[in-house]
């Protein structure tokens, strides 16, 4: 049996130019994009329309900054233990972009995929809801520990996308869902940032299996933006210090 040989249609380099998924980069890409565009092309391979543009940005916008959560602080202390490496720092905050923090984004966009992929939609979500209520699982785009009774970045992010006329299954499905879990909860679960952003971006275009990517690059910015402030006005000792001030300790 012939293995077949990889091929790659993302880049190819010539002693003149570079090339991305077939475009020039020098002519038509420099100055021609923006920075979401140009993400949107090189990671799906089609050029983002102006409303899904405006829908990406929207949602690299929001991910990009949540105060001095565990990503920010792991990269704060980082730096402040290896000054002298930058992408080190970056890297130990994008670790933490996971299921239970900002990477819920996929999470979600699984679930609506379940939801819009059966033949009873309202079904669908009322088991997700029990599923998870059963086995005490958090639900991926619901709920925040700040943000009460809603998170105020859900319907900014909805709005976006209903201007730009992106909104459809994606974003009908989230709400039957949230209409589920109240009802299974019996309580009110608000729909969360990264809720809003998979049905956003689902209704963009964005595969649920890539969308954790798009999270990784917003944090990323939000986390050189921790590195700089770190570099003047350093945070790491008060952040030391309030953890063992925190976690007394006890012997066995």
């Amino acid at each position: 049996m012939t293995r077949q040989k990889p091929t790659t249609a993302i880049c190819a380099v010539t002693t003149d130019d570079v090339y991305v998924r077939g475009t020039s980069l020098t002519t038509d890409l420099i100055g021609k994009l923006t920075f979401t565009e140009m993400t949107y092309f090189q990671v799906l391979g089609t050029m983002p329309t102006a409303a899904q543009a405006a829908v990406l940005d929207a949602c690299l916008v929001t991910l990009m900054e949540h105060g001095l959560t565990p990503s920010v602080q792991a990269a704060r202390l980082t730096y402040s233990s290896a000054p002298e490496a930058m992408q080190a720092a970056i890297a130990a905050g994008i670790l933490g972009v996971g299921s239970v923090f900002v990477g819920t984004v996929e999470g979600c966009a699984a679930l609506l995929r379940r939801m819009l992929d059966a033949d009873d939609r309202e079904g669908e979500a009322r088991k997700i809801a029990e599923e998870h209520k059963a086995a005490l699982r958090p639900l991926p785009g619901f709920g925040h520990p700040i943000h009460k009774p809603d998170d105020p970045r859900a319907p900014a992010i909805f709005k976006v996308a209903e201007e730009n006329g992106i909104a459809a299954d994606h974003v009908a499905a989230l709400r039957s869902l949230s209409s589920a879990v109240d009802a299974v909860y019996g309580r009110h679960l608000t729909i969360n940032a990264t809720g809003a952003i998979a049905a956003a971006l689902g209704d963009a275009g964005v595969p649920a299996e890539i969308m954790r990517g798009f999270a990784v690059l917003a944090r990323c910015a939000g986390l050189v933006g921790h590195i700089h402030e770190e570099q003047h006005t350093p945070a790491m000792r008060a952040i030391w210090e309030a953890g063992e001030q925190a976690v007394r300790y006890e012997e066995d």
